[in-house]
């Protein structure tokens, strides 16, 4: 008995072990590609990539089935430039869920429109971190690298390094690439900015605020709902700084914040004091006015 405990014991450690990181949900579409196209190999490259993204080990962690991150990747082409080349784009999201509740928070949510790939079907999809190949595959092995460094970062002080280590290689990789995305002129929210702030010292804050606003603020909201909310506020000083010394002109990686989240603060503060509600409002607005319609609300909310 013993021994056959021993080894039930060591099955689990091996599935536990086998266990990839990410859950992932992939849609290809090409209903906007116009003509007689053959419509099946968009199902087929959808099939494939949801193995790239979910049999692929990305780390050398040990996760159980139940702590894979979920998220999603939509692919909906929009052109077929060629036989075998297309264009459109892709939309990432990303969940965690937040301690003591049923509920998920987004860690991103964010539209890439620089994709262009080549691909003929029942083609093996291949990466190599070392070299930039197949455009496709870099991709989304980039945003998969960026998906766990945010969940990382949520649950330990810049915990995410080492995933956003390798998604900058994959963009040092490509710089010699023809396909848009991967380069500083290629526009003002690409890969290559987004990768280049999250790894820039100067905005090393907004990484602060990603672990104390989910770690210290929503997981701790479920038992001490004025402590969490107040951390959550608390937290909001840490991109307030950034914003206010403005390390680039455009600052997509503070614009994925909110991209994710804006909604989500407006309901965390709806239930606040008059004095939450307020400081909220004025921290928010100044630090993403394009929303501050909507987080002047706040102060209303009964």
């Amino acid at each position: 008995m013993k021994h056959l405990l021993l080894f039930f014991i060591a099955l689990g450690l091996i599935k536990l072990g086998n266990a990839q990181e990410l859950n992932a949900r992939v849609q290809v579409s090409g209903q906007a590609v116009q003509g007689s196209l053959n419509k099946e190999i968009f199902n087929t490259l959808q099939k494939s990539l949801y193995e790239f993204v979910n049999t692929r080990r990305w780390t050398n962690h040990a996760y159980a089935p139940e702590e894979r991150v979920e998220c999603t990747f939509q692919i909906n082409i929009t052109e077929q430039s060629s036989t075998d080349t297309y264009k459109g784009t892709l939309q990432i999201q990303a969940n965690r869920p937040v301690f003591g509740t049923n509920l998920n928070t987004v860690l991103v949510n964010f539209r890439d429109i620089d994709i262009q790939f080549s691909y003929t079907e029942h083609q093996p999809l291949e990466f190599n971190e070392t070299t930039h190949g197949n455009n496709l595959t870099s991709i989304i092995a980039f945003w998969s690298y960026v998906v766990l460094g945010l969940d990382y970062d949520s649950f330990s002080p810049k915990g995410g390094s080492a995933f956003f280590t390798k998604a900058e290689q994959i963009v040092n990789n490509a710089q010699n690439a023809q396909e848009a995305g991967w380069k500083a002129f290629d526009g003002d929210k690409n890969r290559y900015w987004i990768i280049q702030n999250i790894m820039d010292a100067k905005y090393s804050g907004i990484r602060d605020f990603f672990y104390q606003y989910h770690r210290l603020g929503l997981d701790v909201m479920s038992e001490k709902t004025p402590i969490g909310r107040s951390k959550i506020l608390e937290s909001f000083s840490l991109l307030q700084k950034v914003y206010r010394e403005k390390p680039s002109p455009h600052m997509p990686y503070l614009q994925l914040i909110f991209d994710a989240k804006n909604d989500e603060f407006i309901n965390i503060f709806s239930e606040g004091t008059p004095d939450e509600k307020s400081r909220a409002a004025n921290i928010l607005s100044e630090i993403n006015p394009a929303n501050s319609t909507k987080y002047n609300k706040i102060k209303t909310q009964q």
